[in-house]
């Protein structure tokens, strides 16, 4: 059987209806992962979940230690992840709320430890397309089962953080075609590629990005928006597991 790992960002830290079976605390070559791993059923199947910032939420994108959280999973024999994170909404149809299947990405963030070639023998890894189409087919299927309207592409832009981009920059990135703008994108779905993990993403809509609306963006604005639209995630996610 297949090992599926669900990595969770801002807005879950904990994954609801998950009957946790066990909980480990993992080293690797790289450091200490972000959280302890769980192990749980959901909808009767076994997955791995992972709180991307921390268990409480307290570690800034910038500072995750992705490289330790990859390396974890594959320790633990998973072969797919599905990672979960907020994003702000760029391009039209991306308003808060709403669940975007990402298909590529652009990399602007700076200075992360973002491959585990650094140290070992020279590798260059294919990255023509950055998801896994299988299990984006699969999470697409998953939302038409369960009566979710999402968007089934669009192209990631991943920014350092933690701050908010300025409306120039966004103007700058829908310019360079991007529909989405988180922070945590990458190097996780490169480090995947690199360990031969399959890795999908189910982008969730909190705010439309700077100068996409009036006035400032607020927390008060995007946890409003997340709570919604990560209650739709719980109900994708058991609709994915049951494929």
């Amino acid at each position: 059987m297949t090992t599926l790992a669900i990595i969770g960002g801002t807005g879950l830290t904990q994954l609801s209806n998950l009957t946790i079976l066990k909980r480990e605390q993992l080293s690797t070559p790289y450091g200490a992962p972000s959280a302890e791993f769980v192990t749980g059923e959901l909808n009767n199947t076994q997955v791995i979940f992972l709180a991307r910032h921390g268990n409480p939420h307290s570690i800034a994108p910038h500072n995750i230690n992705y490289r330790a959280n990859i390396w974890g999973l594959k320790q633990l024999g998973v072969e797919q992840i599905i990672a979960v994170a907020a994003v702000g909404g760029i391009s039209g149809d991306m308003a808060p709320a709403h669940i975007a299947i990402p298909d590529q990405i652009i990399d602007y963030s700076y200075g992360r430890k973002h491959t585990y070639f650094d140290e070992a023998a020279l590798t260059h890894i294919d990255f023509t397309y950055p998801y896994s189409q299988k299990l984006r087919s699969r999470l697409i299927s998953a939302a038409a089962d369960a009566g979710i309207k999402i968007t089934p592409l669009g192209t990631y832009g991943c920014t350092q953080g933690p701050r908010l981009e300025t409306a120039a920059e966004i103007r700058r990135m829908e310019h360079d075609g991007c529909d989405l703008v988180g922070m945590t994108g990458m190097p996780e779905a490169a480090l995947a590629k690199e360990l031969a993990i399959e890795y999908a993403a189910i982008s969730v809509i909190a705010n439309w990005a700077a100068g996409k609306s009036e006035g400032e963006i607020t927390m008060a604005e995007i946890e409003r928006h997340l709570d919604k639209g990560m209650a739709n995630v719980a109900e994708l996610l058991r609709a994915f597991v049951g494929l």
